[in-house]
């Protein structure tokens, strides 16, 4: 086999590698939000600090992804669409972990929901429904970065207007509850704060799918109405 011939599928499979890294820190994103949406749920002090031990394995994700990006520019000097896909993946994996941390910071406003009594989280469906949407957005961007498909990604940009209706919508609620029965300001603003999370996750998925556009594409899509990335994607 030629040298060149050698390199160059040393180099394909470290970048197979880092993809495949990618996608199971997203695995593990994605088990966190729904492990603390059922702690939001249910209350249930193991699955609470189960969400909040696991963020640890996120951020090392996060850190040996990194690591490996660096590498594989330093000893691949990658130019053209391989050097788009390693700083893709690299602001990919600052999403992944801030979404780990939304992840986290449910879980521990579940712990303190449930020391005002269960009857708080049961009372805002629509938490739980926004927490759906933010789940499918990652989902559908995680799979756009796995085929690189930037028009599936660029159907996740659609979903970020639901979410923020969906969030709105829990803050009508909250406030009226609050207003009703100031006892119970507390509890309305830790739910607040888990629906705010679960906003911000949406938002760091939005990201993963602006950033498999970058990749695939070339074109910087961020700041941008989601007509104009139909125009630029429809160019081919």
């Amino acid at each position: 086999m030629p040298v060149t011939e050698h390199i160059s599928k040393a180099f394909e499979a470290d970048l197979e590698t880092t993809r495949t890294r990618v996608l199971q820190m997203g695995g593990l994103v994605e088990a966190q939000i729904l492990a603390a949406m059922r702690a939001y749920a249910t209350g249930d002090a193991a699955l609470i600090e189960q969400v909040i031990e696991n963020d640890k394995r996120v951020n090392g994700y996060e850190v040996s992804i990194d690591s490996a990006c660096s590498h594989i520019v330093v000893r691949r000097q990658p130019a053209a669409s391989d050097l788009r896909l390693i700083m893709g993946i690299s602001k990919i994996v600052t999403d992944l972990e801030r979404i780990g941390d939304e992840a986290e910071k449910i879980a521990r406003m579940a712990r303190a929901l449930h020391q005002h009594g269960p009857q708080h989280t049961q009372r805002f469906p629509a938490v739980r429904l926004a927490a759906d949407t933010a789940v499918r957005m990652l989902r559908q961007a995680l799979d756009a970065f796995a085929r690189l498909d930037a028009v599936a990604a660029a159907e996740v940009l659609k979903e970020d207007p639901v979410l923020d209706s969906e969030f709105s919508a829990v803050l009508r609620q909250v406030i009226t509850y609050m207003m009703e029965d100031p006892r119970t300001i507390t509890a309305g603003l830790e739910i607040v704060w888990v629906a705010k999370a679960v906003e911000r996750i949406g938002d760091h998925a939005k990201n993963v799918a602006e950033q498999v556009i970058y990749i695939v594409r070339g074109t910087d899509v961020r700041h941008t109405s989601f007509a104009d990335v139909e125009r630029e994607l429809s160019k081919g």
